[in-house]
């Protein structure tokens, strides 16, 4: 006979060797038997290399009998297949059979055992499996007989897989994975069934088995060797059977109980049957014995403890279960002892039990007096926590009326602060006409003042520039920033003046000028030309009937005084912006939103995106006056604690330059100019020309300023390549560094314009932190107010003694060597000293902690070393203050001496960077001065070495010493030198100009 089968696996899995590391090889039966389809499992082998045992499992049909069993069909040419199992027959079978049975019914008495022991110990195992496991194991069988169907290939098809090997006929099994499945099964640590006999022998020998009276001589082996190795397989594959049982038995079981309460006219019940708090349970509702039995929709309504804790309102489902039961899954929390609900229809047709209600009692948690205890502490929670939230709005409205008290007290003030905004408006607007008509000895205009459709002469110093030496002079211009492209080409001729290489042109402002615009060149059609540098020159016409529309200028920085300052381009950055913005122009900045920000109001939430996975929280607010966005990406990079001083900082600051390229393209901006700085902000720069220049920003333009070269070259020189201009913040500074590898390739694009301070922050006149205020008609007056109240607030000796002050960051760059060698010289010609700053680097911090130890005990009266941050400190030694000593190696601009004279404390510089720029040295200095519209206003040295430091020292302490009213006089004259954003601003624009002609 030829019978195609494919194994089963058992219904339980139970251990039958104790042994940890069981592999078993196996022989299926498979044949055909009147009552069952059954698979025969013989022998088991386990080979364990420490004792060299093998061990056979003998099982008679009855001990299978207990087994899961699957019926298959065979196919027929009529009608459908019949159920069970039914095997086919071929020519010849019948005699087999009958061989069959005769050999099974000798061997039926008893199971044959046979070994051959490679070691004296034979070990049997017998258990027994519980009465209710066999009887769940027959249940489930017939369950699993009732579902699964298999159909047999029909003749002369082969199946699938490998030849398997029954006496001497061959048949082929579809699969060998349920059989390596079920022996995986078995090798699980479980109790094997009723009357299985496990014998330990040294080879398995299978004597025949007897099934319903039939001998089967002829076995089947599978070996596999590696069916022990896969744990996990065998779990899962255990768990999926438990699951399966429990979940048959779960439905049979609610089957059993819809049917019982169906039949006792019970129109609901509960699954599981004793509910227990904290616990999902299923309530069952037959809409055919309620009054909604014509409703098509079924809702349950209802709460525990007498209808006082967690209401709910579910909606109920037709479920599977014979007769029209409803159902749905409620939640019965911890603090439950009942649990009261009725049915409805979702409007207002109710089963509400004869005006009884529904209930469930629940069981093993709390009863009516705990929950009524219960009750009593929330009670008491609640009430204490509305207190609190009460506490905190009586607060809000308390800190509410102190702003509002604190905005009345101020209003004076600001009507002050309107009054003294307008006359800066004023000055600026006479700094713009007198800067517009001339520049510096190159070109002036007449008349001074001019509108539109009116003639002009334009004069031009041939010996100023390149074209010294031309033959021709010629000018060609346009007007509003090119807007209409070239539209004055004009021949110079030679002026009468005497004063210069004076050469003129006449021209014709046009009616709707707003700005003129021009280069001077050798020839008509070019040649040599005289750009300022790339950046053309630009004279603002007054009274045209077109007004200049303002540009919309977005900073990108990492920097911003004064909520996240560390250096001066936190300075740079505000006091630009504001600087421009009193220009009329439109100026946004984009910020990291730090943790450490020093924020004196809140700010806003204003939207989200995302960008490389990362969602990035947009916020708000106002700094300065200046509108801010910040960026506050959730991947944590900027919840540090500090703006600088993280191992990853480059990729931080990396990443928050392309958030905010991100922010400005999903944003839907579209600044005229993305003004970047320093390397922080550096890879804007290219990022924007390699990713967003062509997608919606085509009409943006990229300023980059240096601030310091001495950080993050590399990045800088990327950023030279790939923006439109360049700058950095002093005319000396940017010779200093032009032979730079980052900067040289560059130089057509590169400029130099000076920083200036904000005179808001700035300002002897209101400021809160020192005791008088003062200008320079009182200058003396409020200097020693200043110094007497620095003098007791240090605990130095309160007397008329020339102060040297030093503000600065402890850093090489600094000069820290020479800050040394001033601190002992100043002691030495009798004067005070007190120094105000901190290292980053903490050798150097504990080395001036030393000093400032030592000081203490041999000069405690005239030196104090502050070896911190203190802002109230630093106004009142900018204003305490005789002398403000900044010795730096290199300085790119430095704020520190323009602060200094903004207060009336004479700067002593080193001749380096912007200090060179802004510090005229009283003794030396008068004709670059006068170059500059300017008066000398302190005192510099060259070297970076003691004699220079102790050169310009001296000089100063003894001025201070033998000229007190002279020194008083040039008090007066720093404080009146315009140091102002006013100048620099207006070159800022003139530079965004430029760039946009690119």
């Amino acid at each position: 006979m030829e019978v195609s089968l494919q194994v089963q696996s058992p219904l339980s899995y139970k251990a039958v060797f104790n042994h940890k590391t069981e592999c078993f090889k196996i022989k299926p039966f498979l044949g055909s038997f009147p009552f069952a389809r059954t698979s025969l499992f013989t022998p088991w082998r386990c080979e364990c290399p420490a004792s060299r045992l093998s061990h056979r499992v003998t099982a008679s049909a009855a001990d299978f009998s207990k087994r899961r069993q699957r019926r298959s069909s065979n196919p027929s040419s009529k009608g459908p297949s019949s159920k069970g199992f039914t095997p086919k027959t071929q020519v010849g079978t019948t005699t087999q059979k009958r061989d069959q049975k005769s050999n099974d019914e000798k061997e039926d008495s008893s199971i044959s055992r046979s070994s051959e022991t490679a070691e004296p110990n034979k070990t049997e195992i017998e258990s027994d499996i519980a009465l209710e496991e066999e009887s769940t194991i027959k249940l489930y069988q017939k369950k699993k007989v009732d579902e699964s169907v298999m159909e047999e290939p029909e003749e002369g098809i082969p199946l699938r897989g490998k030849d398997l090997a029954v006496g001497n006929q061959n048949v082929e099994i579809g699969s060998t994975t349920k059989i390596l499945e079920d022996v995986a099964g078995l090798s699980k640590k479980e109790p094997i069934l009723k009357n299985d006999i496990v014998s330990a022998e040294s080879d398995v020998v299978s004597e025949g088995k007897h099934f319903g009276g039939a001998k089967i001589d002829d076995t089947v082996t599978v070996k596999d060797e590696s069916i022990s190795s896969d744990e996990k397989t065998i779990e899962d594959t255990s768990l999926k059977l438990k699951l399966e049982m429990e979940a048959d038995l779960r439905r049979q079981e609610i089957e059993g109980l819809a049917e019982d309460n169906s039949s006792k006219g019970n129109k609901i019940f509960v699954y599981p049957q004793i509910v227990k708090p904290d616990q999902d349970i299923e309530v069952f509702f037959n809409r055919s014995f309620s009054t909604l039995k014509d409703e098509p929709d079924v809702l349950i309504m209802g709460a525990f403890n007498d209808w006082r804790w967690r209401s709910f309102t579910t909606r109920l489902n037709k479920n599977h279960l014979n007769g029209d039961w409803w159902s749905c899954q409620i939640h019965v929390p911890k603090e439950a002892y009942k649990m009261d609900f009725v049915f409805f229809n979702g409007q207002n047709v109710y089963d509400n039990n004869d005006r009884k209600d529904f209930c469930v009692l629940v069981e093993g948690g709390m009863d009516a007096f705990a929950f009524e205890d219960f009750l009593l502490e929330e009670k008491r929670r609640e009430l204490e926590k509305i207190a609190k939230e009460q506490a905190e709005k009586e607060r809000q409205e308390e800190e509410q009326r102190r702003i509002e008290a604190e905005k009345a007290a101020n209003e004076a003030d600001r009507a002050q602060a309107r009054v003294e905004t307008e006359r800066r408006r004023e000055i600026l607007r006479q700094l713009m006409e007198k800067a517009a008509r001339s520049a510096d000895n190159i070109w002036f205009i007449e008349p001074n003042e001019f509108k539109g459709a009116e003639k002009v002469k334009l004069y031009y110093n041939k010996s100023s520039g390149p074209l010294a030496h031309a033959n021709e002079l010629w000018i060609h211009g346009g007007h509003n920033n090119w807007n209409d492209g070239l539209t004055i080409v004009e021949k110079l001729v030679r002026s009468d003046r005497e004063d210069g290489d004076w050469w003129y042109a006449e021209v014709k402002v046009p009616l709707d000028a707003y700005m003129m615009d021009f280069v001077f060149s050798e020839r008509e059609d070019g040649g040599i030309f005289d750009n300022k540098g790339g950046m053309d020159y630009h004279i603002p016409v007054f009274g045209g009937i077109v007004k200049e529309p303002p540009m919309n200028i977005v900073h990108i920085a990492v920097e911003m005084a004064p909520i996240a300052k560390v250096g001066g381009l936190g300075d740079v950055v505000t006091s630009l912006s504001r600087a421009v913005q009193d220009l009329n122009h439109n100026v946004d900045i984009i910020l990291p939103k730090y943790d450490c920000l020093n924020l004196s109001h809140d700010l806003h939430y204003q939207r989200s995106y995302s960008w490389s996975g990362t969602e990035i929280k947009v916020w708000f607010g106002k700094v300065e006056g200046l509108p801010v966005y910040f960026l506050e990406p959730q991947n944590g990079f900027f919840w540090t604690g500090c703006v600088y001083g993280c191992r990853n900082d480059g990729e931080r600051f990396g990443f928050f330059c392309h958030a905010a390229l991100e922010f400005l393209h999903q944003g839907g901006f579209h600044p005229d100019i993305i003004h970047c700085h320093d390397w922080s902000s550096a890879p804007v720069a290219w990022l924007f020309k390699d990713q967003y220049m062509h997608y919606g920003l085509s009409k943006t333009r990229v300023v980059f300023t240096i601030h310091n070269l001495e950080f993050g070259s590399d990045l800088i020189g990327k950023a030279m390549q790939f923006a439109d201009k360049a700058t950095t913040v002093s005319h000396t500074y940017s010779r200093e560094v032009a032979g730079n590898p980052a900067i040289a390739p560059h130089l057509h694009k590169f400029h130099g314009i000076l920083n200036g301070i904000d005179l808001d922050i700035w300002d002897p006149y209101k400021d809160k932190f020192i005791p008088i205020s003062y200008t320079s008609e009182n200058v003396v007056e409020g200097k020693r107010a200043a110094k007497e109240a620095l003098q007791q607030r240090l605990g130095l000796k309160k007397d008329d003694l020339p102060l040297v002050g030093i503000i600065t960051r402890l850093t090489h760059q600094k000069g820290i060597h020479l800050i040394k060698h001033a601190i002992g010289r100043t002691l030495e010609r009798n004067g005070q000293v007190v120094l105000l700053g901190s290292a980053p680097d903490p050798r150097i911090q504990n080395d001036f902690v030393n000093l400032a130890n030592q000081l203490h005990s041999s000069h405690g009266d005239r030196a104090r070393l502050c070896l911190t941050y203190d802002e109230p400190l630093s106004h009142l030694i900018y204003a305490g203050a005789d002398f403000i000593l900044v010795p730096s190696i290199f300085e790119p601009c430095g704020l520190t001496q323009l602060t200094a004279m903004r207060y009336g404390s004479i700067p002593v510089v080193r001749k380096t960077g912007g200090l060179y720029d802004t510090v005229f040295d009283v003794d030396n200095d008068k004709e670059r001065a006068e170059a500059q519209g300017l008066e000398p206003n302190g005192f510099n040295f060259d070297g970076a070495d003691i004699g220079g430091v102790d050169y310009a020292l001296n000089r100063a302490i003894s001025a201070w010493y033998d000229g007190r009213e002279w020194f008083h006089s040039l008090c007066k004259r720093v404080m009146e030198q315009d140091w102002s954003w006013n100048r620099p601003a207006l070159d800022y624009m003139e530079l965004y100009h430029a760039a946009r002609k690119y």
